[in-house]
């Protein structure tokens, strides 16, 4: 929500919606590799890495096939709102989703994913709202529906922890190898590979970096 009143009065420049992308790439992969792989680790079955991450790259797969096919369909009817819409609603649910994954394997996991997740969503509402203005879409509207889009964050959350909440062994480890092969995706395929759009410079780079570290250091002093 705030990203989308920010985008309604001055739409950040691509070089700092760069540069946050970046951070917050660096931000999800420090909560992968920091809390959700050493999660993975203690509980040693790699049958269920195995399954967890095919089952998370299949979905990320699926939801990249439809959200394209979707924005497809739209651009040859000449209006691609919706689709981007519909896109982008997906994207939003899938990240509530994955944030009461985070809260099955514990509460720490599940707060520091909020913590990196708010950041790739903040520029969601940003884009979202943004695109709606360039569609001539009025400042009131635009708001309400990046507004609309952010209670699927919350759905997805309730829906990820109320379904996964109490699980262990092998259920656990699929759980876990599935949140974590669809955060490395979200970096890789869409924050980084948006964000590579603009031409790099050193500070830009080393935004990924700085977000890496900054929620490592969380983590230690949590």
């Amino acid at each position: 929500m705030l990203g989308g009143a920010i985008a309604v009065v001055k739409v950040p420049s691509e070089k700092t919606r760069s540069l946050v992308q970046h951070f917050a790439a660096g931000v999800v992969m420090a909560v992968v590799a920091g809390e959700l792989l050493p999660e993975m680790t203690r509980e040693h079955r790699p049958l269920g890495v195995v399954i967890g991450f095919v089952l998370g790259v299949a979905l990320m797969l699926g939801v990249k096939a439809l959200t394209e096919r979707i924005e497809q369909k739209d651009e040859q009817s000449g209006d691609g709102k919706a689709g981007l819409l519909i896109a982008v609603g997906i994207d939003v649910f899938l990240d509530g989703l994955l944030i009461g994954v985070g809260f099955a394997a514990g509460e720490r996991v599940g707060t520091l994913l909020v913590v990196a997740l708010t950041l790739e969503l903040l520029f969601l509402g940003v884009s979202v709202a943004a695109s709606l203005t360039e569609a001539k879409v009025g400042r009131a509207r635009s708001l309400l529906t990046v507004t609309g889009l952010s209670v699927l964050v919350v759905l997805g959350a309730l829906l990820g922890g109320s379904l996964l909440s109490g699980l262990s062994g092998l259920a656990l480890e699929i759980v876990l190898s599935f949140g974590a092969a669809a955060l490395m995706y979200l970096v890789i395929e869409e924050l980084l590979t948006e964000a590579h759009e603009v031409k790099e410079t050193p500070l830009i780079t080393a935004s990924f970096f700085a977000g890496f570290v900054a929620l490592y250091l969380l983590e230690l002093m949590a």
